[in-house]
């Protein structure tokens, strides 16, 4: 069974799909451990960690590829890949998809702004037209071929042209074959109800960001108003840049690491990185005989 197709099952599920964004393999692992059915990866969260610079369009397909495919070896559930606009035209979203596909994801985010993009909840983003995004997504279809990849349908239409384009966009990529609208950025209430009563039987992706432009709900409450699939994509990087920002700060002001308590000991991060499996495999190909030395 393909990525894509266990994704379709989870998605098959009753209630919402809450989803946290990784930009790394620690992440994705501590996902998985903790018991989610499926994970996604932060374009936003790759772009500041790998390049220590903000989601302006950055990250190359090459370097946000290489994140991508390693993490979903790291871990045995599905991944959603955040894949900002498929890095060029129709035929560049072929390749990216085939290579996406090719690497065992679950399912992609495809977005219409104008490259270089910007994250959802910046200011200034320009979306390319409506027929532009229409062929990606079409493309993206042809690409995925028979492995299930699940396409989710992302656009950026709210901020500069209105929540009723961004509606109508929406409607256009199921019609050209994609599986999950992604209206970003809803700036309220009101704006995730008509996004909601909108579309029928096609299920429904928010985005909720600490901070950012959209109210920040809980799973319950996002699969009350009608949304299917909720990502939480940067609270892990925020939750883990404040640790490190206590733990370095300590360290400089005193000296020592000594009475920090929000760390995670030793035993239990080889415990994350599966140490014990890997001391099994040593053994299982050591060589502990004298001719070994010979």
């Amino acid at each position: 069974m393909t990525a894509g197709q266990r994704l379709r099952q989870v998605l098959e599920q009753p209630g919402i799909l809450v989803l946290p964004g990784v930009y790394d393999c620690i992440g994705a692992k501590i996902v998985e451990q903790v018991g989610f059915p499926a994970v996604f990866t932060s374009g936003f969260g790759i772009s500041g960690s790998t390049l220590g610079r903000p989601d302006f369009g950055y990250l190359t397909a090459t370097e946000m590829l290489y994140s991508v495919s390693r993490i979903t070896e790291s871990v045995n559930i599905p991944l959603v890949a955040d894949i900002d606009t498929g890095y060029g035209n129709p035929l560049n979203v072929i390749r990216t998809v085939t290579d996406i596909v090719n690497m065992g994801v679950g399912g992609i985010i495809l977005e219409d702004q104008e490259w270089p993009k910007k994250c959802g909840h910046f200011e200034g983003k320009r979306v390319i037209s409506m027929a532009e995004h229409i062929e990606k997504i079409k493309a993206a279809v042809y690409a995925r071929g028979d492995s299930g990849l699940v396409i989710i349908a992302r656009t950026d239409a709210r901020a500069p042209l209105g929540l009723d384009e961004a509606i109508r966009r929406g409607r256009a990529c199921v019609e050209a074959g994609a599986d999950v609208v992604f209206i970003e950025a809803p700036q309220s209430m009101e704006d995730l109800r008509a996004i909601t009563a909108a579309f029928d039987d096609v299920p429904l992706f928010a985005n909720m960001i600490e901070g950012g432009k959209t109210p920040v709900l809980s799973g319950q409450e996002l699969a009350e108003i009608g949304f299917k699939i909720v990502v939480y994509p940067l609270s892990g990087l925020f939750a883990a840049t404040k640790a490190m920002m206590n733990c370095y700060r300590q360290l400089f002001e005193n000296g020592t690491t000594a009475g920090l308590t929000d760390i995670v000991s030793f035993q239990d991060f080889e415990e994350v990185i599966e140490v014990p499996k890997y001391r099994q495999l040593e053994r299982n190909f050591s060589v502990f005989s004298d001719e070994s030395n010979q």
